[in-house]
C-alpha cells in the first residue's frame, strides 16, 4: 500500500479553526476569493441555459435556432446549463440520493474503498495527494470510476452501499452516453463537418470513457483562503457536472472569476481541451475553479467523457485548419496532453520559486 492520504472529511471533524498550510490557496488566487453565496447573488455576466428541448424538432427553423444557442454557447463559454436535457429528474435524484448516502457513511467505511495512486490504481475513494511543484492539497474527498462503456467498468471497486448504488449509476451512465452522442453530434454539424466525426474521433461508443468523479467538500473554516478545486481546464471531451444545488463553481470569463448559478434540474456542462483540440479553438475550454464555505457541505458528480490515453492522437481535424487558421495545437495523445500540462505547470511553479 502506498501512503494513505489525509481525509480532510476527517479534517474538518477534527474541530480545527484554521486550515494547515497545505490546503491555502497559492497567493496570486488569494486576491478574489469571495463568500461563495454573496458571489452566486451577483449580476454580472452569467453561464448561458440552453434548453434542448427543441434540439431534434422536426421544424426545421425551431431545430435550428436551438442548435445555435448550444453552438455560441460553446464557441463563447465553453460551459452551460443544459435544461430538458432528457434524463429524468426521479433518475437524477436517485443518483444524487446514492452518493449521498455512501459518503454519510463513516470514513472507516469509506476507507475500505479506498484507492491506491502510488501504484496506480486511481479508481475508488480518494483524496489529492501533493503531486506537483508546491506540495498542494485541495479541500475535497472523492470517489471516482469507470462507468461506461459496461466492458470497461470494473464492479468491484463500487461502493456495495447503498444497495441500488451500481443500478442507479449504470442506468444513468447508459442516459447521459446517450446525451453525450447528441450533444456531439450538433457541435459536429455546426462545424459544417458530418455529425459523427467530434464523437468518432473521440473514441466512439467503443473507446470513450465515461468517468465518474463525486466530489465531496466538507465544511470549511476558512473558505476565504481554501483552495477547494485550482483552476484548471477539463482535459475531456465533453463534462456533464450534477450537484446538490450549493454554489461553489468558478468561471474565467473575460478576465474575471463569475460564479455559476445553481440552476434547478440542469446539467452543467463544459466543453474539454479535446473538442477544443479537434475543433481548432472553435469551441472553448474555459479555466475554472471550486470555491468551499463553511455553512453547507457541497457535493457534485462529474463525469468527464475521455478519449483513450494511447490509441487516439488528437489534433486539429484538417478540414478546419486553414492558411488563415493554422493547426493552433500540435499533434498528441491523450496521455501526451495530460502529461504536457502538468509538466508546463510544474515548470511554472518552479519558476516563480527558485528554490524548488
Amino acid at each position: 500500500m502506498g501512503t494513505v492520504a489525509q481525509r480532510v472529511e476527517s479534517l474538518a471533524l477534527s474541530g480545527i479553526s484554521s486550515i494547515p498550510k497545505e490546503y491555502v490557496r497559492p497567493k496570486e488566487e488569494l486576491a478574489n476569493i469571495g463568500n461563495i453565496f454573496d458571489e452566486e447573488k451577483k449580476e454580472g455576466p452569467q453561464v448561458p441555459t440552453i434548453d434542448l428541448k427543441e434540439i431534434n424538432s422536426s421544424d426545421e427553423i425551431v431545430r435550428g435556432k436551438c442548435r445555435e444557442k448550444l453552438k455560441k454557447a460553446a464557441e463563447e463559454w465553453g460551459v452551460m446549463h443544459l435544461v430538458n436535457h432528457g434524463i429524468s429528474d426521479d433518475l437524477i435524484n436517485r443518483l444524487k440520493k446514492a452518493g449521498e448516502t455512501f459518503f454519510e457513511l463513516p470514513v472507516e467505511e469509506k476507507e475500505k474503498y479506498a484507492n491506491d495512486q502510488s501504484s496506480g490504481k486511481i479508481q475508488g475513494y480518494g483524496s489529492k495527494l501533493a503531486n506537483n511543484a508546491s506540495g498542494q492539497l485541495e479541500w475535497e474527498d472523492y470517489f471516482f470510476h469507470c462507468i461506461f462503456p459496461e466492458d470497461k467498468r470494473d464492479l468491484s471497486i463500487w461502493p456495495k452501499t447503498p444497495a441500488d448504488y451500481t443500478k442507479v449509476t449504470s442506468e444513468y451512465a447508459k442516459e447521459l452516453r446517450v446525451l453525450a452522442s447528441k450533444i456531439m453530434e450538433v457541435l459536429s454539424l455546426e462545424l459544417g463537418l458530418e455529425g459523427g466525426r467530434l464523437e468518432k474521433e473521440a473514441g466512439g461508443m467503443e473507446e470513450l470513457l465515461l468517468q465518474m468523479k463525486i466530489n465531496y467538500y466538507p465544511i470549511c473554516p476558512q473558505p476565504e483562503l481554501a483552495l477547494g478545486v485550482e483552476a484548471h481546464t477539463d482535459v475531456s471531451s465533453l463534462t456533464f457536472l450534477l450537484h446538490n444545488m450549493v454554489p461553489g463553481l468558478q468561471l474565467f470569463y473575460e478576465g474575471k472569476w463569475v460564479t455559476a448559478k445553481c440552476v434547478p434540474d440542469s446539467i452543467l456542462m463544459h466543453i474539454g481541451d479535446t473538442i477544443e483540440i479537434l475543433s481548432n479553438g472553435k469551441y472553448k475550454s474555459i479555466l475554472h475553479r471550486g470555491l468551499v464555505n463553511k455553512e453547507k457541505v457541497r457535493i457534485s458528480w462529474a463525469v468527464f467523457c475521455e478519449p483513450p490515453k494511447e490509441k487516439i492522437i488528437l489534433k486539429p481535424l484538417p478540414e478546419l485548419v486553414t492558411e488563415k487558421e493554422p493547426a493552433r495545437f500540435p499533434p498528441r495523445t491523450f496521455a501526451q496532453h495530460i502529461h504536457h500540462k502538468l509538466f508546463r505547470k510544474d515548470e511554472e511553479e518552479k519558476k516563480d520559486d527558485p528554490k524548488k
